[in-house]
């Protein structure tokens, strides 16, 4: 009896082990929105009450704590200042769980969860996003779905052990998405957001189908470091018919203005007048950086296919490839902070992927 009991105890104490430690980070959002039964409006739920429209979250074999914001913050109004806070408590949490599962709204998610890609290098953990398109109170919310699947990919490990996914990524409907890659494509349907450029990296069925090929692994043992430092001295200029030369020089004349996302058309092209060649080059003259990112949700940016797009080059504009615009933004963001006044050492880092958010066909430019 002894040794059954021992045996037993021994058992429990493995599984106990084994069970992997998810923190779920409560920023906002849809996702954490109930319904007042007298009123009839939405307003955000506490823990408790957010757990009570969830319990499957503890019953499964993954340990899931919780911490949420206070306040909790509707994704219109995230700022640079939320995305450290969500970077450091991932850093500051980092040897405790095994994963963490951050729930956002998905007005800016794709924003949030692109400037974390940036701000936390050499991560080995899962960093999942997810959210809703109805708040976790209503009947037939996508909440419960989104949750408790991005929690299972957050656990997930390979054969060997490791991290299924060591990325920052974005969950939503059936897809996981390198958060970097994705953007939100609708407002009104389940299947919010799409990733034009870069394959899912798994697709949620009966089954989980984790596509190892096409995700990213950190080189082992190398410890987690955290770029807190952003710098907001940047802006989007969107090229269209008729745009002027005061609206340019407007944009391109802001004080302080470090990095411009230009968005243009087709393969990266731009009207041909001389005075916005003009004003472009005299932008990056100054040391402003300046860099070409199409309009079009598929396909890459090739400044050497029409003479209208090789003004840009001569004018010193940088080519994006296929980059989403929330991704370059947020890396202008995070290289400015990190990086302030080593103009040279900014340039190159934009022109090349450093964690998987873009593809460089070196062959063509």
């Amino acid at each position: 009896m002894d040794i059954l009991k021992k045996i037993r105890n021994f058992a429990v104490f493995f599984c106990f082990c084994a069970m992997k430690r998810i923190l779920v980070i409560l920023t906002g959002g849809t996702i954490t929105m109930v319904r007042n039964h007298e009123t009839g409006a939405l307003h955000p739920a506490d823990v408790d009450t957010f757990k009570a429209f969830v319990p499957e979250m503890f019953a499964g074999n993954v340990d899931v704590e919780m911490l949420p914001f206070n306040p909790l913050i509707d994704s219109s109004d995230i700022s640079p200042e939320n995305w450290v806070r969500m970077a450091t408590a991932v850093a500051d949490n980092y040897r405790k769980y095994d994963g963490f599962v951050i729930l956002h709204g998905t007005d800016t998610m794709s924003y949030s969860a692109s400037a974390l890609s940036f701000m936390l290098e050499n991560l080995a953990k899962p960093v999942v996003f997810t959210g809703s398109q109805l708040p976790v109170g209503v009947l037939r919310s996508d909440a419960k779905e989104n949750l408790l699947t991005a929690i299972e990919m957050a656990a997930a490990e390979d054969n060997r052990g490791k991290p299924m996914v060591p990325e920052v990524t974005i969950y939503f409907e059936d897809s996981l998405f390198r958060a970097n890659r994705a953007t939100k494509k609708n407002a009104e349907h389940f299947e919010a957001f799409d990733s034009y450029n870069y394959p899912s990296l798994a697709k949620a069925g009966v089954h989980i189908q984790f596509r190892e090929n096409l995700i990213r692994y950190p080189e082992d043992n190398m410890p987690l470091f955290t770029h807190l430092k952003i710098c907001t001295d940047v802006a989007i200029l969107k090229l269209f018919p008729g745009i002027n030369e005061q609206v340019v020089r407007a944009v391109l004349n802001t004080k302080g203005l470090k990095g411009v996302v230009l968005e243009t058309y087709g393969s990266g092209n731009a009207p041909s007048a001389q005075w916005l060649y003009k004003a472009l080059k005299e932008a990056t003259e100054r040391g402003i950086i300046i860099v070409n990112k199409t309009q079009c949700s598929m396909g890459s940016v090739d400044m050497g296919q029409y003479e209208v797009a090789r003004n840009l080059l001569k004018a010193g504009v940088i080519s994006g490839y296929d980059i989403t615009t929330e991704a370059l933004l947020t890396k202008m963001m995070t290289l400015f902070g990190e990086f302030p006044g080593q103009t040279d050492k900014i340039k190159h880092l934009l022109s090349i992927p450093i964690c998987g958010e873009m593809t460089v066909d070196v062959l063509r430019q």
